[in-house]
Order: C-alpha cells, then structure tokens, then sequence
C-alpha cells in the first residue's frame, strides 16, 4: 500500500480499530541506513502494551511498537474474487467441511467439535463457525475436555486472509499458549478449463468407493483404523479416480467431490518416481469431467503452505488462494 504522494503520512488508526484491515508503514527493526521503512496489510488483530499486532492473509502475525508507526489507515476488505469463481469464506468453509466429514461431531454454540478416531486434523478439529456460546477461553476448555475423553489431542480449525475469517480467534489461541502446527491453502479455480486438459495417452478409471488397490496408494491409509473409510467416503456426491501402476499399487489416485456448484479435489498422490510425466494432470481431468457431466462449475482443493511442488502445480492449472487455514494445537495443561 503506497503512503506517497501529495498528502501528509498520517496514523489514522486506533485501538478501537481492533478487527478492522488495515494497512500501516512503520520503521523496520535494524534499518542499515539511516531509517528504512516497510508496509504490512492485514487485520488489525491487538493494541496492547503500546505494541500493534496485524495478521495479514497468510496468518504471519507482525508485531509493531507503537513509536515505530509512521502511517496507518483503515482499508477495505480483501475482495472475493481476483481470478476464477467468485467465492466467500462461509460458503467454501461449509463445502469443505462437508468434503471431509468426521465419524462423530457435536455442536457447541455455533462451533463444531469433529472427530474421527485420530485419522486427519481437518476430521478431528474443531470448526468454529461463530459464537460458541461462552467465552473463548471457557470455551476452549470444553474443547479440551471433550477431545481428553476421545483420547485425542485438541485442535481447532482456523482462517485468515478473506472477509468473514478468525484472525481474532487465531491472535486469541495464540495469546492463550495454542501452538499452530499446520498452514495449508484452500485455492479456487473454474472447473471447465480444468476439464478441457489434454489427458494424455493414460487411462483413468473412476469408482465410487475406493478399493485395496487405491488405499495402498493413498499415504494416510492406516489399516487398524475404520475411521479411514468412513471418512473417504462421505460426502454428497464422491468419485475415486485412480490410474494403474506396474505392480498391485496404482500410479496415481485422486479424490473428488461435487456438492452443487463445488467440485473440491483431495488426496491427489502420485508414485514419487512416477512424478512429472502428467499422472496428476490425468487424474484431474478425468475427475473435473465427471464433475461437469454433474452441474458442477468451480474447482477448490487445499495444499499445505510448505509444499512448493504442489503449489506450482496446482498454481499453473489455474488454482488461485482463496483464503489459508491454519490448525492450533491445544495449550499445554
């Protein structure tokens, strides 16, 4: 954001401003030279201490002693849509909740606590929706006690980066000693384009459920657990794509499912020597076109911030970030 120009640099920014975009200048830490300064845009997520704390999209929180402010202003949401289908948070949350749904859940206020014998943290995380109904820390350890009686972990499920996200809940769970272990990105795309790829000379075969065969492929499957089924398989309308390998164990899987307009692709795994000859490309295709023949229009699916090949892939065939989400791991007792 460009403070330049013919104005004055003003702080037009306060802690009443607390849960507002804004956008700031301030003077970097270490400057070489003389005073350097740098911008950052995001949510305005605390003002305590005389310390300024903003989330921006990808959930990096930057925290800013007050003195060092030079510029401050409040600005508009980030808009929705920048290429692909217009889209909002609410809207892809529940698609994708309903995407990978857990064995067990029960709501608390307006917060879903989600579990699935440990298989997953998006199966076994709480997705806050909106008002739990008491206090976040209150509660937070409902959340704890409901997962200690599962024996599982506690985590909650959080966003940031488009209008309607948790960056407060995130700089809440922070301030309370929650560790954030995982970032991923949800991306978005139209699904025609997708399904006018040139598969290539490779057969895909689609099935509703997944066999032994594509279970051996996929490198979350764990046999002891039933949970792993049960949650591969629901969902409104869900299709296995899988593509033959040498040996008992496929080339390359994928998952899909169509709910309306969303066709949300998961679990796209390739044989690691098999990688960059078009496998994943294939299994896409194949899917999106069946997501068409369904009334589908648009494309989303979820990748880890860490994983760049992915990401470059995804990026290439026209997936755009929509929003990150994030899991916080509960405090310590």
């Amino acid at each position: 954001m460009e403070f330049t120009g013919g104005g004055r640099l003003e702080v037009r920014v306060t802690s009443a401003d607390v849960g507002k975009r804004v956008s700031v200048r301030y003077v970097t830490d270490s400057p070489s030279e003389g005073e350097r300064f740098t911008d950052a845009v995001g949510v305005l997520t605390s003002w305590d201490a005389g310390v300024l704390t903003i989330t921006r999209k990808s959930g990096e929180t930057v925290r800013i002693p007050e003195p060092r402010l030079v510029a401050g202003k409040i600005v508009p949401a980030a808009p929705a849509r920048r290429r692909g289908p217009a889209a909002t948070f609410p809207e892809l949350s529940r698609a994708a909740a309903r995407a990978w749904q857990p064995v067990e859940s029960e709501m608390l206020g307006e917060w879903t606590l989600r579990a699935a014998d440990g298989f997953t943290r998006r199966a076994n995380s709480v997705l806050p929706a909106g008002d739990p109904g008491l206090p976040v820390a209150d509660a937070l350890a409902v959340v704890r006690e409901w997962y200690a009686d599962r024996k599982l972990p506690a985590y909650v499920q959080t966003a940031t980066g488009a209008e309607g996200t948790q960056e407060l809940l995130s700089a809440e769970l922070e301030r309370l000693g929650w560790t954030r272990e995982v970032t991923a990105e949800l991306r978005i795309a139209a699904l025609a384009p997708l399904a006018d790829r040139e598969p290539g000379p490779v057969e895909v075969r689609l099935s509703r459920t997944p066999d032994e065969a594509w279970l051996r492929r996929y490198q979350r499957f764990t046999a002891t657990s039933p949970a792993v089924r049960q949650v591969l398989g629901a969902g409104p309308s869900v299709w296995f794509a899988s593509v033959a390998g040498t040996g008992e164990v496929p080339a390359a899987i994928g998952r899909c499912v169509v709910d309306g307009r969303w066709a949300g692709f998961l679990a796209i795994e390739v044989d690691p020597e098999l990688r960059r000859r078009g496998l994943a490309t294939a299994v896409m295709t194949a899917l999106a076109r069946q997501a068409l023949d369904e009334g589908a229009s648009a494309a989303w699916l979820q990748v880890e911030s860490d994983n760049e090949a992915a990401r470059a892939l995804y990026e290439g065939m026209g997936f755009a970030v929509h929003h990150h989400y994030h899991h916080y791991r509960q405090a310590e007792a």
